[in-house]
């Protein structure tokens, strides 16, 4: 295998995992990058003993009363799954099918979600819309259990067609009426439980009870209705299916999936205003989602197998969101083998950082990108990495160390030791101005302890932001 092949297998690892060891990586390339591809998309190994780890030494993350020890739940699952794009689609989908605690409360109602994300977010679209439409802590989120047949509520309709599948400027607001009308009586069955705790509520080390969908055809409204050019007596599975018909909509996900996968867009706002940054490679997503029948994972087999994705113009242009960061460092770093208590300032970092999951700013998500970046969160993020990758107590970094200090390390050039600090790092690439300053401060130091203080400061680079 050639360096070049280790280079776009660390991309694709960046983009569709959470990065990798080097280890990995010549793992990944042996089985060559289509495969790779497919093991992501497709992996057979999904055993996870986390759950039992979790309830064994963080009763607060089992139990997941509050949302901030579920997300805790979900960190420590991202840091060591064997099947990293299944999380990573939680994550993408998460970011648009924003969620959270200020109005669902409960942690084990948000934590299903993200399972939901997790195990289905690479079915057909429509399959995804219609699971996300019966999931309770969106129906609470957006108050569809306040949608009746005699007076109609809005808001999940409007957010549906908004956010979720068309983007502003393809539909009236007549449709959002006709919409809301086709998904009264869908709502959570044990409503009793929302406003009143009781014992059987609150129950530990289990947790509460979890809210569960519940149609009600008495509250549904049976009339016809008239939605984007269609006529008839619409549920909302008919709604559903009508939308994923729509150029409109592949667009819209094809630009989510690009902007997630591939290089930053613009915040969604700006789209109906601002062209893709890439219009042909929306429009092979777009041909993907019709061809495949709106399937989500060969859309994204077609991205991760495009030109436009393994292009080296592509590499190095997304900013890691804090969790996909922070996830990043720690399986690196191998900190955690168990989910000790240091879970808990490890999760609260990614607050810090900018990016709080289960409570984002609005319905709209977080803006991503180059938003993600600002003096507080900058110096949030570069400390942690700098922390964790100078601390020779990690069992990561100490095998980073011990592959770097080979018996030769003494007669190697400065220039030849940054390079292998930065191949040990996942085999990423700095820009020449930055290597030159790794370089200097490698100096003439060869001790362990000075091999740390060059991966703390590799961490600290512009390019390790980057994914």
């Amino acid at each position: 295998m050639t360096q070049s092949d280790i280079a776009l297998i660390a991309h694709l690892m960046r983009r569709a995992g959470f990065g990798a060891t080097r280890e990995e990586l010549d793992e990944y390339a042996s089985r060559g990058y289509e495969a790779t591809v497919e093991d992501l998309l497709d992996p057979q190994d999904t055993e996870w003993l986390g759950d039992d780890m979790v309830r064994r030494f963080d009763l607060e993350a089992s139990g997941m009363i509050n949302a901030p020890g579920s997300s805790r739940n979900w960190v420590y699952r991202m840091i060591t799954t064997n099947a990293p794009l299944l999380d990573k689609m939680a994550l993408f989908w998460h970011g648009i099918f924003a969620t959270g605690v200020p109005k669902v409360i409960n942690g084990r109602v948000l934590y299903d979600q993200i399972n939901t994300f997790r195990r289905h977010g690479m079915e057909s679209f429509d399959s995804i819309l219609l699971r996300l439409a019966k999931d309770p802590a969106m129906i609470v989120w957006l108050d569809n259990q306040e949608n009746h047949g005699d007076a109609i509520n809005e808001n999940w309709a409007r957010e549906l067609l908004e956010l979720f599948s068309m983007g502003v400027g393809n539909y009236t607001e007549d449709d959002i009426k006709e919409c809301a009308r086709a998904f009264t009586g869908w709502t959570i069955g044990n409503t009793e439980y929302m406003m009143v705790r009781s014992m059987r509520d609150s129950d530990w080390p289990y947790g509460r009870i979890a809210y569960h969908f519940d149609y009600r055809p008495e509250d549904h409204d049976n009339g016809e209705k008239t939605f984007l050019g269609h006529t008839g007596n619409f549920n909302g599975e008919d709604i559903i299916a009508i939308i994923c018909r729509q150029e409109s909509t592949a667009r819209f996900i094809s630009r989510h999936l690009y902007h997630f996968f591939v290089a930053d867009e613009p915040p969604v706002p700006a789209w109906p205003y601002t062209p893709p940054r890439d219009p042909e490679a929306i429009d092979i997503l777009v041909r993907a989602y019709f061809d495949s029948n709106y399937d989500i994972r060969s859309v994204l087999r077609t991205l991760f197998n495009s030109d436009f994705f393994k292009s080296e113009d592509a590499r190095y242009r997304k900013v890691k969101g804090p969790a996909e960061f922070l996830v990043s460092v720690l399986r690196m770093t191998g900190e955690f083998d168990m989910p000790r208590r240091d879970m808990i300032p490890r999760y609260r970092q990614t607050v810090w950082m900018g990016q709080e999951l289960s409570n984002p700013p609005s319905v709209e998500g977080w803006h991503e990108g180059a938003e993600w970046i600002d003096t507080g969160t900058l110096v949030e993020r570069i400390n942690f990495a700098s922390e964790q990758f100078g601390d020779t107590g990690k069992p990561g970094v100490s095998a980073m160390i011990d592959k770097i200090c080979r018996e030769d390390t003494e007669r190697l050039s400065s220039e030849a030791l940054v390079d292998r600090c930065l191949d040990e790092m996942g085999a990423f690439t700095v820009s020449d101005k930055t290597r030159d300053t790794l370089v200097r401060f490698a100096g003439d130091g060869r001790s362990r302890e000075s091999v740390a203080h060059l991966l703390r400061l590799s961490a600290s680079t512009q390019e390790f932001q980057l994914a």
